[in-house]
């Protein structure tokens, strides 16, 4: 069949026109494929299978901030909190405790910090406080005379050794203000603990083992506070002196030291102690006449006014523990001596550990 011109220029014409619309019909098709796909507009279909959300993608978000600060200023504790278990064990050589040493220019302002061969104390995780019993070192740390202190400076040369022991950064965080009283309640303030309440608190753990290491740091800009902790279990150094050795102290010296022990920094008597209360009471109910001075000494470590209080209040606590027993408050007195009354010098952990006593003495 044969066209005429203008039917022809018809023809043409609509050829043309139908290709200028296929971008457009394009376009058309593809927004309603994506429509229809329920996983671009965020719905599925049930039984879709789906990748496994992460923390961050099943919220939509980053993960909350812990009350310990930032998720990233948690370091390595992660959102879920600590677990001492993820940290691999260590087995680099390591010199003597406390292993980590101030870098050069810095130093604690007086003289050392006795260390303490057994005791109780926090460390921050960043969700939490971690009880540890052992050895304890602190310091407080200063720049020597002409040097500017720099927390980044000590900060990082902590962090070289901690790497170099095999250990971790826990936490570069802030306390909340509720742990700050829970840590408060169960330790007093100490100059390796620092301060806690304006400071962030950063925390090391080099896990051996046999035991863990823990470092605390605590800076402000002009000085800070350094803490190392030597995990270790309680071994007994005393033996408890039966009512007959008791009795046979006080008739040939007049006075005999008990072994009582109490909470650190406190006057609670811990638990293990009651078998020697309980020997006690036994002379005591054994004896009607008896009247005995309750006395409480310290070492010289610390405030002496604040050794002195302390030492009346572990003497009271003795008192308590036997009046509540049944024994009359007239036959029992309480004295607190704090440092003054030494019996060996305090040059020495095991010289400080015998001045640390409550003793009985015998009224006349």
């Amino acid at each position: 069949m044969q066209m005429d011109t203008t039917t022809k220029e018809i023809a043409v014409t609509g050829i043309l026109e139908s290709t200028r619309l296929l971008p457009l019909l394009a376009a058309i098709l593809l927004a309603t494929s994506a429509c229809d796909n329920p996983q671009r507009d965020g719905r599925a279909d049930v039984g879709q299978p789906k990748a496994p959300a992460t923390d961050q993608t099943a919220t939509g978000a980053a993960p909350p901030a812990s009350a310990g600060g930032t998720a990233s200023a948690r370091g390595e504790a992660g959102a879920r909190g600590f677990d001492i278990g993820s940290v691999a064990v260590s087995n680099e050589p390591l010199g003597d405790f406390p292993y980590f040493t101030l870098p050069a220019g810095y130093r604690p302002p007086n003289r050392p910090i006795p260390v303490r061969d057994f005791d109780r104390v926090a460390l921050w995780t960043g969700d939490r406080l971690e009880w540890v019993e052992g050895r304890i070192f602190e310091s407080q740390v200063h720049a020597e005379t002409g040097k500017g202190y720099s927390r980044l400076e000590v900060l990082r040369n902590l962090e070289h050794q901690a790497r170099q022991a095999g250990g971790t950064r826990v936490t570069d965080s802030s306390v909340p203000g509720e742990i700050v009283k829970a840590w408060d309640a169960g330790q007093a303030y100490s100059k390796g603990r620092g301060d806690i309440y304006n400071n962030p608190v950063v925390t090391w753990l080099v896990r051996r083992a046999d035991r863990n290491i823990w470092v605390h740091f605590v800076s402000n800009n002009s000085s800070g506070s350094l803490m190392v902790v030597e995990s270790a279990p309680f071994q007994a150094t005393s033996a408890l002196l039966p009512r007959s050795e008791l009795k046979k102290q006080l008739d040939s010296a007049g006075r005999v030291a008990l072994q009582v022990n109490f909470a650190t920094d406190r006057a609670e008597i811990l638990p293990e102690s009651q078998p020697q209360i309980e020997q006690v009471l036994a002379l005591l109910a054994g004896d009607p006449s008896l009247e005995l001075s309750v006395e409480g000494h310290t070492d010289d470590t610390g405030d002496a006014a604040r050794n002195r209080r302390l030492s009346e209040a572990r003497a009271q606590a003795v008192v308590a523990a036997l009046t509540g027993k049944g024994i009359a408050g007239s036959r029992l007195a309480a004295a607190g001596f704090g440092q003054d009354r030494p019996v060996t010098d305090n040059a020495t952990e095991e010289g400080r550990a015998r001045n640390r006593r409550v003793e009985l003495v015998k009224r006349l």
